[in-house]
């Protein structure tokens, strides 16, 4: 099983915590919702496609007026040994943040988390978003079977793609450039890649250049799917991802 980090940005609490929240009062452009009516919307929409919840983490500011959470879910398939996938979610009482899903993945071997910009929705918190939110996920985990097993193919390539010292370097501007992280992680990227801390990417490859990235990306969960999706896109575009 997966150790679902929520690294830094939130205090992990558990789920009987989600229902102690009082959520609060709507006013004519503003709905919120309650943290726990998400993730029982996303639990609903998981089952009725035959997908199963193994495993979850949620988190919270300390003012509990944003939500973070990870699912780990599985279909039914055998367990692929190096990554577990995972959908996140978020929630904000503070007029702030979106309500919203992404998928994603999470390599066991270190806890990198990565998201991906095909499966995710976003629903501002405006009049009917208790109407429409269930719709959204319904249709977004319809969608989840043929983005995972493109994901896997995406690795793949991400592994069979060479990378050299040379082009390491200029990946890491590319993306810089992209959004995927600032100038001042530089340093602690290129030391990751030059050294990495688990043997798993010892290999000079697109998919261990890649987690030398997400390794120094932890510290702002609110941020990675953004941060994540830049750092795919660059990726993809190196490999010849479709």
């Amino acid at each position: 099983m997966a150790n679902l980090l929520l690294h830094c940005g939130s205090r992990a609490v558990d789920r009987a915590a989600l229902a102690c929240v009082a959520t609060p009062a709507a006013t004519q452009s503003w709905q919120p919702i309650p943290h726990l009516e998400l993730v029982e919307t996303v639990e609903s929409a998981l089952t009725t496609n035959g997908l199963r919840l193994v495993n979850q983490a949620h988190g919270m500011t300390h003012d509990n007026a944003r939500y973070f959470g990870l699912m780990e879910i599985t279909n039914g398939e055998s367990v692929n040994p190096e990554y577990v996938r995972v959908l996140g979610l978020r929630n904000s009482h503070d007029m702030r943040l979106t309500a919203g899903m992404v998928a994603g993945s999470q390599v066991m071997v270190c806890d990198n988390l990565a998201f991906s910009g095909e499966i995710q929705i976003s629903r501002k918190h405006t009049v009917n978003i208790l109407r429409d939110l269930p719709g959204m996920v319904r249709q977004a985990i319809d969608r989840l079977l043929g983005a995972w097993h493109r994901q896997d193919r995406q690795i793949l390539q991400y592994k069979d793609a060479q990378l050299s010292d040379k082009d390491a370097h200029d990946l890491i501007v590319r993306s810089m450039d992209a959004g995927a992280f600032c100038a001042k992680r530089i340093p602690a990227i290129l030391g990751e890649w030059r050294e990495p801390k688990h043997q798993a990417f010892a290999p000079r490859n697109v998919w261990s250049w890649f987690n030398a990235v997400t390794e120094n990306l932890k510290d702002n969960l609110p941020m990675l799917p953004r941060r994540t999706q830049a750092l795919h896109s660059v990726c993809d575009q190196y490999v010849g991802v479709s």
